[in-house]
């Protein structure tokens, strides 16, 4: 772990019954950083993103984001050290925060297969993400003095949509938008939470070259202009290697390497775990 580190997947472990999907993870992300996590399908990928994302409770191991345990978890019958905040130094149970607190605290994702809101516009689909910051509590959402709130979210909206060149499409529903459409509304949608670290979950899957040139582009274009860490698991190579700085390989839930696309490219051991294997295998 370094010191400039947003996330830190300390000796993280992810085990279903006998089967153990991560095995012992560790990983970091710089502040500002695009992180690529490659592997075979079913190497403990997604396993990896959902401990992250407070979807699972890991087995063991601890995440930290903003050098803060956010999710910490040890074999039955022992306890967990805090290392941040008012209980520093202090052993203690560890509560792990479901996806929606995970997201307030400034971790977004998309998934493998889009999950947007399908019978609900473009704008309905980027408003409803806008309200994971709401301010409003329910005293004032039932005493109806929220119109300040709604008027600022929905212009937040509006200037999303302008800066992702969404605009034009903002009452269409999203199921009719084309499949590249519907990837860029997804991830405009996580950007509405104002993420500090974003997890992409194979964008460019389902995508055609041109599409997914479009995609690099782009994942550059809302790196530097929010000011994000991108973690991302791809299969297109050729993406991979054009904009990671760094590169972690999983293979059957194990780390097998990690360095900048040349070192990856240049690593026997991946290139006989995958990179030598076809991507339709």
């Amino acid at each position: 772990m370094t010191y400039d580190a947003i996330l830190s997947v300390e000796n993280v472990t992810m085990q279903f019954g006998g089967v153990v999907a991560v095995n012992n993870l560790n990983l970091h992300v710089q502040r500002g950083e695009i992180v690529a996590l490659i592997g075979p399908n079913g190497a403990g990928k997604t396993t990896a993103f959902n401990c992250i994302t407070g979807v699972y409770e890991p087995t063991n191991g601890q995440i930290r984001f903003n050098d803060q345990v956010i999710i910490s978890n040890h074999p039955k019958g022992k306890m967990k050290k805090l290392y941040s905040g008012e209980n520093y130094g202090m052993y203690s149970k560890v509560k792990n925060p479901t996806p929606d607190k995970v997201t307030r605290l400034g971790i977004a994702r998309t998934f493998q297969n889009i999950r947007l809101f399908k019978t609900q516009t473009v704008f309905d689909n980027v408003l409803i993400a806008k309200h994971m910051r709401a301010k409003q509590n329910v005293f004032s959402a039932t005493l109806r003095l929220s119109y300040a709130e709604e008027k600022r979210m929905r212009q937040e909206t509006y200037a999303l949509l302008e800066e992702q060149n969404l605009l034009h499409l903002k009452d269409e529903m999203a199921s009719n938008l084309p499949y590249g459409l519907q990837r860029r509304l997804e991830i405009a949608r996580a950007l509405a939470t104002q993420p500090q670290l974003l997890l992409l979950d194979e964008p460019a899957a389902g995508m055609n070259p041109q599409e997914t040139q479009e995609l690099t582009a782009f994942i550059h274009s809302i790196r530097d202009k929010y000011q994000l860490s991108i973690l991302m698991i791809e299969h297109h190579m050729d993406l991979v290697m054009e904009i990671s700085e760094r590169i972690y390989v999983l293979d059957f839930g194990s780390l097998i390497a990690e360095g900048t696309p040349e070192e990856i490219q240049n690593n026997q051991h991946v290139i006989d775990a995958y990179l030598g294997v076809s991507e339709d295998a």
